[in-house]
């Protein structure tokens, strides 16, 4: 692994995953995977060790704002479990709106919660016809007096269901398109606010993805999040601003591919010699190790491009999500194809790594939609020069 100048209290953080991932993650993640259940005891070690707050500033609870530890940290917890990592990454995804756009009254009585683990976040934007194309969102919210009433219903959203505090985008303007959708904050419990069955996944499947059902949902004016007409750059930029993090995850299971490869190979033995002494394995493992750390290194590159301060990272962050994804899917593969046939059985990680790569290159924009974003982001710097 390259020298990426961490800092002491980075390391520590890396230290506190490590243990937890040893004692807590790594005994259960394979009963997690086949029954399903969230994984709330760990989530709480999280907590307890205040692990949860490390993109949160520090006058609202956290670790102190920084995209760049939390990409660090879903790395490390995604080595163990891609459906653990995501869990964990997906609370800043749904609470990075409030963060970005929220008032200091939103800030302040949402985020230290949250901040201290003691309550989870999600981020309700997809739906049955409104994927990648945000303008076909159909959930509406109605202005009525000093309230708004939302209707309609978000599909596949993670940590449904188990989350306290959801940041939801509706349409408040139909007829303006993507220009007429409105964010809010709406809390678990609201009257009118229900949750669908939770869905069984081919992967990340201790991960909570349920849909969002909304019947005459009645939010208060001051759940609104940002102005009327924003909620379609409330979710771009919060998107820009957690690529990274899908990026990290992506990185985190393809090195735990790696590391379950390397300890295979040096213990499977034929011809009567380890397998990692055969060149063709060899060829194998260097290609694979050679894309992760790329992929963190862009991830990284990203992270702290978005911390410095920088006023437009959808490029990045499209590159970063897109490439990290791609080497995961590719890297769990060939891990697969090390072990033979034991990789193809449940027994061992690799298969399950396998299946929690995959989603890492379809949740927040396919690769295919970041390919385009990628491409228009090229097209704009071109026609400036």
């Amino acid at each position: 692994m390259l020298d990426y100048g961490l800092s002491d209290e980075q390391k520590m953080i890396l230290e506190l995953i490590k243990k937890i991932g040893e004692e807590k993650i790594k005994p259960v993640r394979e009963k997690l995977d086949e029954t399903g259940e969230f994984p709330w005891e760990i989530m709480k070690a999280f907590a307890a060790a205040d692990l949860c707050g490390l993109y949160i500033p520090e006058e609202l609870g956290g670790f102190g704002q920084s995209v760049f530890n939390f990409c660090l940290a879903t790395e490390e917890v995604s080595r163990y479990c891609g459906g653990v990592g995501v869990t964990f990454a997906a609370s800043a995804l749904g609470s990075t709106p409030i963060l970005l756009f929220g008032s200091d009254e939103q800030k302040k009585k949402y985020m230290p919660d949250i901040a201290a683990g003691k309550k989870l976040a999600a981020f309700g934007l997809t739906e049955a016809n409104a994927g990648s194309d945000a303008g076909g969102m159909e959930t509406t919210a109605k202005k009525e007096g000093d309230y708004y009433i939302l209707n309609g219903t978000k599909q596949w959203i993670t940590n449904g269901g188990e989350a306290d505090t959801y940041t939801v985008i509706a349409m408040t303007n139909k007829s303006k398109g993507s220009r007429g959708a409105t964010a809010f904050i709406v809390e678990k419990g609201t009257p009118g606010f229900d949750f669908g069955k939770k869905e069984n996944k081919m992967g990340i499947r201790c991960s909570a993805t349920r849909e969002l059902v909304f019947q005459d949902c009645k939010i208060h004016k001051d759940q609104l999040l940002g102005k009327e007409g924003q909620g379609f750059i409330v979710a771009m930029k919060t998107l820009d601003m957690t690529r990274p993090g899908i990026g990290a995850q992506a990185v985190g299971i393809a090195q735990g591919a790696l590391d379950e490869s390397i300890k295979y190979a040096k213990e499977r033995v034929q011809f009567g010699k380890p397998i990692i002494t055969l060149q063709a394995i060899q060829h194998m493992l260097a290609d694979m190790a050679t894309q992760v750390e790329a992929a963190r290194a862009l991830v990284y590159a990203c992270a702290r491009m978005i911390d410095a301060g920088a006023k437009n990272y959808t490029l990045p962050a499209s590159e970063a999500k897109l490439f990290a994804s791609d080497v995961a899917m590719r890297v769990t593969t060939d891990a697969v194809q090390i072990f033979g046939g034991y990789g193809y059985m449940k027994e061992y990680p690799v298969e399950k790594m396998m299946r929690d790569a995959k989603i890492t290159q379809i949740y927040e924009g396919t690769n295919q939609i970041q390919r385009n974003q990628i491409g228009l982001a090229l097209i704009k710097e071109s026609a400036r020069k």
